[in-house]
């Protein structure tokens, strides 16, 4: 048999299983397993804040591409100084890839103002550069938005059980500071810090300009200005792999208190 058969053969064997596999799945089975066909002119935006880095930079970019969705990847490195810098001139030049430097370092917000304002994608996620959050969830998380039932999807770690189990004083700060962001926006979001927020693009670029937090506090600052515009939000669970502070967590109990702050201010 030649190779010309065993392709055809192939093809038509491809097929048959993707006949059967649609005829076994229903419209409301593809829609919960995240099988939707994506717009021709979609592409996501992937804004990623990187401060210290040097360990996971260059597979956290590896990771994102390896979802083969449209992407655009926007880096901001926010003054690193430990060789993440070395690690990203190191970067072959890319259509996918923007690489934004800051003299010195100023925090996660003001990382991501700066990485939206360079946004042109149809939605914009946040990616931490430390591995802690898939990018493999980006699909299933941009689903609601390309299906036109959301205009923000926010990414739960307490959506469900699948998931390593984080230490009890991590979920309770999580928690006590989610509700007390519920009071003040009038939602009902399980995981307010969570990492990934997907949102609109048209929608971002109309609040960016407005976001004055430079650190931790943008999660509180965002949220309360999206649940202002009367934007419609959506949850989905995610994976999430807690690092530990001697791993470089950067995130602490000050920022805690300025989430307070940001309840009050905004």
């Amino acid at each position: 048999m030649n190779d010309s058969s065993v392709s055809s053969q192939n093809n038509e064997s491809q097929l048959e299983l993707n006949r059967l596999v649609g005829a076994a799945l229903t419209q409301d089975v593809q829609r919960r397993l995240g099988i939707f066909s994506l717009p021709a002119d979609f592409r996501l935006s992937v804004v990623i804040p990187v401060f210290n880095e040097v360990r996971t930079v260059l597979q956290v970019i590896e990771r994102v591409r390896r979802t083969e969705l449209p992407l655009e990847i926007i880096l901001v490195d926010d003054g690193s100084q430990d060789g993440t810098r070395d690690k990203l001139e190191s970067l072959p030049p890319a259509d996918d890839l923007k690489i934004i430097l800051h003299p010195k370092n100023q925090g996660k917000g003001a990382a991501l103002r700066t990485g939206f304002a360079h946004a042109t994608g149809t939605a914009v996620v946040v990616q931490d550069a430390d591995l802690e959050y898939d990018p493999d969830d980006f699909r299933f998380l941009i689903q609601p938005i390309v299906e036109g039932q959301a205009d923000v999807v926010y990414g739960t770690r307490y959506g469900h059980h699948d998931r390593p189990v984080p230490p009890l004083w991590h979920v309770l700060v999580n928690r006590w500071i989610t509700r007390l962001a519920n009071l003040r926006t009038g939602l009902y979001l399980s995981d307010v810090e969570t990492c990934y927020k997907v949102i609109r693009r048209e929608l971002i670029a109309e609040i960016a300009p407005t976001l004055r937090e430079n650190r931790f506090g943008i999660e509180i600052e965002l949220t309360i200005k999206l649940a202002r515009r009367k934007a419609r939000f959506y949850e989905r669970p995610i994976r999430y792999d807690r690092r530990g502070f001697d791993e470089g967590k950067k995130i602490g109990w000050r920022d805690g208190v300025r989430a307070l702050y940001c309840m009050i201010r905004y």
